[in-house]
């Protein structure tokens, strides 16, 4: 009589590994979800600290009608020194801009318009990149 002898392969029905595959699948979405909320962050941070710093610029235009240089000067110095000197000089060599509306002084209750321009990118999923603007009127007293 001929028995063929069927070999039983007793690891194939275990989940001993089930575990440590199904990690190693969703690890890397869970690590690029997190970069993608960290770096949000970081341009929603920068965002905020630029617009405080035409806040803080177009107030300084205001109250500077006589200062030398004009309201506009002393517009950037405030806002240069608002801005943490690092990031300025990281973000200027990027390309970031202010500009100031009206450029001259004017008469009292001339309203005054600083705007600032920086580009952002954003290196996730895809290469997301643009220009963030922020801007704040203030009257000239």
């Amino acid at each position: 009589m001929n028995t063929t002898r069927h070999r039983t392969y007793p690891r194939l029905g275990r989940d001993d590994g089930q575990s440590m595959v199904e990690f190693a699948v969703v690890l890397p979405i869970i690590v690029m979800l997190f970069l993608a909320i960290w770096q949000c962050g970081v341009a929603f941070h920068k965002y905020i600290v630029y617009t405080d710093a035409a806040r803080v610029g177009a107030r300084k235009a205001a109250v500077s009608r006589t200062a030398v240089g004009g309201p506009c000067a002393a517009a950037k110095s405030a806002i240069q020194s608002t801005v943490s000197a690092s990031q300025w000089t990281n973000d200027l060599q990027s390309g970031a801009r202010i500009t100031c509306t009206p450029a001259s002084p004017g008469l009292a209750g001339t309203q005054y318009t600083i705007s600032i321009a920086v580009p952002f990118t954003i290196n996730v999923f895809i290469s997301r990149s643009g220009t963030m603007t922020a801007s704040a009127t203030e009257r000239l007293e």
